[in-house]
């Protein structure tokens, strides 16, 4: 990507941040983001749901209000009935109206598999943005929901499990991370980085925010909350390909212990849709922020592990 040089670009992909941040006056700048995926569930409802939510988090992890989206539809049409895709539709548009923003239009194009997705519009004020390149060492990092979709995901598509032991997961990956971005403007100062955790699985995403910081962690492994059963699928082999070259790239930058056993790696780097967000706070407000998650209701708000110094990007996994 070529170099930001105008000074209203807040925001851009240098520091793999959530979401472009422009700003348009001195107390308003805009969040843009863009996202979208094959089905994760079969319920077509559900499936808009999720990509719904997974777009507008983007928005909440850089302190962000959403504003309104533009749907991304690719759909094989002849093969599966548009009142499908009216369910999918349906779908995103009650998590846009959960989380107060509009749909406004979009774009659509005949596509052998179906897509779904938004482009997510907000606004936040310059002043209160929050990137992943703030954490500092001494810092305690908190997690708002747990991890294992992909596994679980994959579990069903290949029969190791049934849409029951989904529900937990599709509860979660509906629920906005709006309650998570109010938990952090309660205790706004003290918050210096964050991100949600979706794709590269939360190894990848603290990688990133490791980097962006120019900081390390060390993570505790059995205090990263996991969906049930998710665990046991993993050591059944339900290992999504993502979450497979996730766990490649980690091993560049994670130092593990010899005792942990594969199904926990496997989880740490498990690739995830609609996850939650990750904070680095202040160790002295963590309790505050804790208790504001749990206020609000978010579906984890667990103390996973802390910032530290030394070589940028790396992790220990204790």
């Amino acid at each position: 990507m070529p170099a930001a040089t105008d000074s209203r670009i807040l925001v851009d992909a240098a520091t793999r941040d959530d979401a472009a941040v422009f700003q348009t006056a001195p107390d308003r700048a805009l969040v843009v983001t863009v996202d979208f995926f094959t089905p994760i569930v079969d319920d077509a409802y559900d499936y808009g749901r999720i990509a719904a939510a997974n777009a507008f988090s983007d928005v909440y992890a850089m302190g962000g209000r959403p504003l309104l989206a533009l749907n991304l539809v690719g759909w094989p049409r002849g093969k599966l009935p548009f009142e499908v895709l009216g369910e999918v539709l349906r779908g995103g548009i009650d998590i846009a109206k959960e989380a107060g923003a509009f749909v406004l239009g979009g774009h659509s194009i005949d596509d052998p598999e179906p897509k779904y997705g938004m482009v997510a519009v907000g606004e936040v004020h310059p002043d209160r943005i929050v990137t992943n390149a703030g954490a500092k060492a001494g810092d305690v990092l908190v997690l708002t929901k747990p991890v294992g979709t992909g596994i679980l995901a994959t579990a069903l598509k290949r029969d190791l499990a049934v849409e029951a032991d989904l529900r937990p997961a599709v509860t979660a990956m509906t629920t906005l991370n709006a309650g998570a971005a109010r938990a952090m403007e309660a205790v706004a100062a003290s918050v210096h980085a964050a991100t949600d955790i979706t794709g590269f699985g939360l190894l990848g995403h603290l990688h990133n925010l490791l980097e962006a910081s120019r900081v390390s962690a060390e993570l505790q492994p059995d205090a990263v909350p996991v969906f049930p059963r998710a665990r046991e699928l993993a050591a059944a082999g339900a290992v999504p390909g993502g979450t497979a070259r996730n766990l490649e790239a980690a091993a560049g930058y994670t130092a593990f212990p010899v005792s942990l056993a594969s199904p926990d790696r496997t989880l740490l780097a498990d690739a995830q849709t609609s996850g939650g967000l990750l904070i680095a706070v202040a160790a002295e407000a963590a309790g505050l922020l804790v208790g504001a998650l749990k206020k609000e209701g978010t579906p984890a708000a667990a103390v996973i592990g802390r910032v530290t110094g030394g070589e940028p990007g790396r992790i220990r996994v204790a």
